[in-house]
């Protein structure tokens, strides 16, 4: 009974792909621990710091017996408003940071559940707190997790946020978990540039594009910059050659997002980022997802761009930057030996 009333009002919530899980020990939590033991998780030590809170999530919320587990596609969007929508970035960001629109949507759903479970705690959580949302997607019957690491819906691909609601209800009900379905398929191991997908279904963030175009607060090793094409902001190729999102969105839609920039205006949108000052490029991207780079990160994208698409015309900017931005001088330099040995 608690199962149906609760679809019903997640349903009235705008929500179609959702599933209930019980708050017990993650599945994937062994091989999380050596994933971390591994060191394949680079300079993100709050990973570590996690740990305890994803094993026991009765750290965040003390009665909690249960999960909401909702998720909420980000494909197909609109070209973003900001001065960098050319530079090719990960889908997800082409979308106002989901951390606020997410988060509010959620917040309306609590809203309606505390109202109609009285009594009852209701708590929400997007990934910026320390969940293991891949992990309760399995658990609630949402999708499998694939050989690149993302949680895939036979129905719904895996181009999609995930958000919980953690409550103190007990519901009983858990769907059955969805099998896998990626078979003999390798193709998303075979497409990443820098060979980041391990065989446990799991990535190596020192050698992944998202890592160290987002994440990071370095420059990448000289080895992998080459790796890194046109990418400017995160990368979605284990994404968009799985044979999955192709039968959800179509081949055509999803080879055409894995075709390099073609864009006329994206020579303009790096010189506008090399020469604007951090507080220009914060406000023109504010509420964008691209800010978690911040204005040295982006810089430091864009030298990698310029360089591995052989930007000649924006030597001057590159030069400029060599000589007033020391913390990313050597970068630079780098990028202005690529321009000049091509």
């Amino acid at each position: 009974m608690i199962v149906a009333e609760l679809s019903k009002r997640i349903k009235a919530e705008g929500f179609e792909h959702f599933g209930f899980v019980g708050l017990t020990r993650p599945l994937s939590l062994s091989i999380y621990r050596q994933w971390l033991n591994d060191g394949c998780h680079g300079d993100m030590k709050y990973l570590e710091e996690h740990l305890p809170l994803k094993e026991t999530p009765q750290m965040l919320m003390p009665q909690v017996r249960s999960a909401i587990v909702v998720t909420v596609p980000y494909f197909p969007a609109e070209k973003p408003n900001h001065r960098l929508a050319n530079a090719r970035s990960a889908l997800y960001a082409q979308l106002p940071d989901y951390h606020t629109w997410f988060a509010e949507r959620l917040e309306k759903l609590r809203e309606a559940l505390l109202e109609q479970f009285s009594g009852e705690e209701f708590l929400c959580y997007t990934d910026s707190k320390p969940v293991p949302e891949r992990d309760l997607g399995v658990r609630a019957g949402l999708g499998w997790i694939g050989k690149n690491g993302c949680l895939i819906a036979p129905k719904k691909g895996s181009l999609f946020f995930i958000g919980e609601i953690y409550t103190t209800l007990d519901i009983p009900e858990e769907a059955p978990q969805v099998p896998d379905h990626c078979g003999t398929c390798d193709r998303c191991i075979r497409a990443c540039p820098t060979q980041a997908i391990r065989d446990n279904r799991t990535l190596d963030a020192r050698l992944c594009i998202s890592y160290w175009t987002i994440e990071s607060k370095t420059a990448p090793p000289e080895n992998l910059r080459a790796q890194f094409g046109d990418w400017f902001f995160g990368c979605d190729i284990c994404q968009t050659v799985c044979p999955w999102n192709e039968k959800v969105f179509g081949k055509n839609s999803m080879q055409a997002l894995s075709a390099k920039t073609t864009s006329t205006n994206l020579e303009e949108d790096l010189r506008w980022c090399l020469t604007s000052s951090h507080r220009e490029i914060e406000e023109n991207l504010r509420n964008f997802p691209l800010l978690r780079a911040r204005g040295r990160g982006l810089k430091r994208n864009a030298l990698i761009v310029i360089a591995n698409l052989q930007m000649r015309n924006l030597t001057p900017e590159v030069k400029e930057i060599a000589e007033s931005v020391p913390l990313l001088r050597d970068l630079a330099l780098w990028t202005l030996d690529q321009l000049k040995s091509s």
